[in-house]
């Protein structure tokens, strides 16, 4: 029975490290704009707005607006209020043409969110070129998995080392061990804590495994704040240890330490999702308890397969595996409890659980927790037999790939907001049919919105000069027909906005290639008439 569990272990890890891999993706998105994407404007916008899908701050120098010159066009003052980011054009900004607005902004749960979008003052003309907000470097997100992977389980040999070794040890059996192992332990936390703060500058940036441009910027946002205080903690508690984990040390001592042990548990949550939750601080204690339950248990699994169960004898045994039992089966229902209460804030709806990657990972998760908790119920009913061991190790193997799953969700865009941007609506501009037609007369620029069949469209006309400049419209006169359906043209009621704007509401019956023709009048004998075949959905 053991060998099928590690065999069906090992297929689950395989199918969690080829699982199909797709390109990094944001944890916060841009859900609006102003001016939305594609939108003409007639005059400067006083500021340009842009609405994310939680908390975000600007990576330095990577917020700029590029003009149809190619010229920064931004006073290079983004100023951000919660989720929402604004920037605005120099004074005196009146170019006309299309502008480029290319952001990277940081997420609450500390991952890069790379964008741009267009927008045109006055005529629309080719889109400014930028250098591409570049996606994380692969390297770069790889050793960020593994630094994970590794702090979490050097958490885990941790607590549980120092837990037995202050609680439980036998007074005869040597310490070396289980202090060497929780050595091991801090030094894994150490090392994946300073390598995240290192990786997070190119992380953020986009950046290579040598690029500490934004160092200054991961020093001072919480993600740094948070890791240093993880690394001050570990300072304190290896001074504070040292007497306990020898068998000294009184109560005081144990209580210091837990306390370290709690502020050193918050620094994860709130280096992560639960930053950027629905509810942070429900998320951010709920996240660090069922870290805290994961470490007792893990860790104490890997003290009694390496250590207890080879060297304690019968008598020591019998005193210990009660207690440890009881202290598993606490931490378990703790780790369950907080483990449900984290999945549904971060899920948010039962479709997501099949629909997102961030979904699929949890089902994985909960399978193995389901496959660890079967072998934990037999190794409970064979507490004091001779293969408990061997059942213990299947235990913590299954455990292993847990935490594999565990880094990888660290890296996944939560449940909640991959279905909130594959279920929103297309933004406004990208519904609506715009041209410009050249006439000897004039240039018309034309706009329907939503350009779709069984609803108003509004119909913009914006005119100007063949040189580009407004130009005065004396009367302006819209009809709409669909000849493949054999409707006849429809006199579209305008209303006049002077001097060179007119707008009006149709509501079209049909979907098809419907023909809509412009009269415009400049003076008492100069006008001429254009045609547009907009496509209604």
């Amino acid at each position: 029975m053991i060998s099928r569990l590690l065999k069906a272990t090992l297929l689950v890890a395989a199918a969690v490290l080829l699982w199909p891999a797709s390109p990094a993706q944001a944890h916060a998105v841009l859900i609006r704009t102003n001016p939305t994407q594609g939108e003409l404007l007639q005059v400067p916008p006083n500021v340009i707005e842009m609405v994310f899908s939680e908390a975000v701050s600007p990576v330095t120098d990577k917020i700029r607006i590029l003009g149809p010159d190619g010229q920064r066009a931004d006073d290079g003052k983004p100023v951000v209020d919660g989720a929402a980011l604004r920037l605005k054009l120099k004074p005196g900004t009146e170019t006309r043409g299309t502008y480029l607005v290319s952001f990277r902004v940081i997420s609450a749960d500390s991952h890069p969110v790379p964008g741009a979008f267009t927008f045109s003052i006055g005529e629309r003309s080719t889109t400014p070129v930028v250098e591409q907000q570049p996606d994380s470097d692969g390297a770069v997100l790889w050793l960020l998995g593994i630094g994970k992977y590794l702090g979490y389980a050097g958490l885990a040999l941790l607590v549980g080392a120092v837990l037995f070794l202050t609680l439980l040890w036998p007074s005869r059996l040597d310490r070396q061990g289980p202090k060497r192992l929780m050595w091991l332990g801090f030094g894994l936390v150490a090392l994946s804590t300073v390598g995240a703060l290192y990786l997070q500058a190119p992380y953020t940036t986009g950046g290579g495994l040598s690029d500490v441009e934004g160092f200054g910027d991961v020093m001072s946002s919480r993600f740094g704040v948070a890791l240093l205080v993880r690394l001050a903690v570990l300072a304190v508690a290896a001074v504070l240890l040292r007497p306990l984990v020898n068998g000294q040390g009184g109560p005081v001592d144990r209580y210091l330490v837990l306390g370290l042990g709690v502020i050193a548990a918050i620094t994860w949550p709130m280096a992560g999702h639960p930053a950027g939750s629905p509810a942070p601080p429900v998320s951010m204690v709920v996240d660090a308890i069922h870290l805290g339950g994961v470490s007792i248990w893990l860790g104490g699994l890997v003290i009694l397969v390496l250590f207890l169960l080879r060297r304690a004898d019968q008598a020591e045994r019998e005193a210990i595996l009660p207690i440890w039992s009881r202290w598993a089966g606490l931490a378990v229902s703790v780790v369950l409890l907080a483990g449900v209460v984290s999945a549904l804030i971060e899920i948010g709806t039962p479709s997501a659980l099949v629909s997102t990657s961030y979904g699929r990972y949890i089902l994985i998760k909960l399978a193995l927790v389901g496959l660890i908790l079967a072998v934990a119920s037999q190794a409970r009913r064979l507490l004091m037999s001779a293969s408990l061991r061997k059942i213990v190790s299947a235990e913590l193997s299954i455990a292993a790939v847990i935490l594999l799953v565990t880094s990888v969700l660290t890296q996944t865009t939560p449940a909640r907001t991959a279905e909130a941007v594959a279920q929103a609506p297309p933004p406004r501009a990208a519904r609506t049919y715009t041209t410009t037609i050249d006439s000897p007369k004039f240039r018309l620029q034309i706009e329907v919105d939503p350009a779709k069949a069984g609803e108003d469209n509004l119909v913009h006309l914006f005119a100007f000069t063949p040189e580009g400049q407004p130009q005065n419209v004396e009367e302006w006169k819209v009809t709409v027909a669909l000849p493949s359906a054999g409707i006849e043209p429809i006199d579209v009621p305008v209303l006049r906005i002077p001097p060179d704007h007119a707008t009006g509401t149709i509501a079209l019956p049909t979907p098809g290639d419907w023909v809509f023709r412009f009269t415009v009048r400049i003076s008492a004998i100069d006008q001429d008439t254009v045609t547009a075949t907009v496509p209604i959905k």
